[in-house]
């Protein structure tokens, strides 16, 4: 199965009463600065949907955001455009899209370190369900890519997977990992 429109969310740590206001002069400056890989277009404010996209920094190939889906407060890479390379090359280019964002975001003094990844879970989701259904052939068809991407991200640390089971979400996979990870070693670890 080739993997597209690959999602990487990093759950936050302490998420009970952060302020996504702050964000969205911060997005604003990311798009003055386009201090991403893809080009940066607009920011959207979702904050008053519940559980919902939160503040989503729109750009041409893929999008950020800092969204609370399913009431789990994360900072998400949206990867809209097709990319090249095999699925191994896609998983690295969302989660170091995905990592390089939470790294601005925990260094971004205007937040007052109130985003930081939790080092310890994320998720990765394809969205599109027309080349990935959420089904039983498509998790099992997906599993030796996450293993082996998860093994080069994690540099051998013991981690779980768990599969969203349910055919109206996208086929994701949450993974959980023993001890946490600063963002500066998953990034060094993609790069290796």
């Amino acid at each position: 199965m080739e993997l597209q429109h690959v999602n990487v969310k990093l759950l936050l740590e302490n998420p009970d009463g952060v302020d996504l206001e702050p964000l969205i002069p911060v997005f604003h400056a990311w798009i003055q600065g386009q201090v991403c890989e893809e080009l940066l277009l607009d920011v959207a404010d979702y904050r008053h949907v519940s559980a919902g996209p939160g503040v989503v920094l729109i750009g041409h190939e893929g999008n950020y955001s800092v969204d609370n889906t399913d009431n789990q407060l994360g900072v998400r890479y949206n990867r809209k455009a097709v990319l090249g390379g095999s699925n191994q090359d896609r998983l690295r280019q969302a989660a170091r899209a995905a990592l390089a964002a939470c790294q601005r975001l925990e260094a971004d003094p205007r937040l007052g370190g109130k985003l930081r990844f939790n080092g310890q879970e994320f998720e990765l989701s394809i969205n599109d369900r027309l080349v990935a259904q959420n089904c039983a052939a498509n998790r099992e068809a997906i599993e030796p890519d996450v293993q082996l991407f998860c093994e080069k991200l994690l540099r051998g640390k013991r981690y779980s997977l768990s599969y969203s089971t349910d055919p109206r979400r996208l086929l994701s996979v949450s993974v959980k990992v023993s001890e946490p990870h600063p963002v500066a070693d998953l990034l060094e670890n993609l790069v290796r």
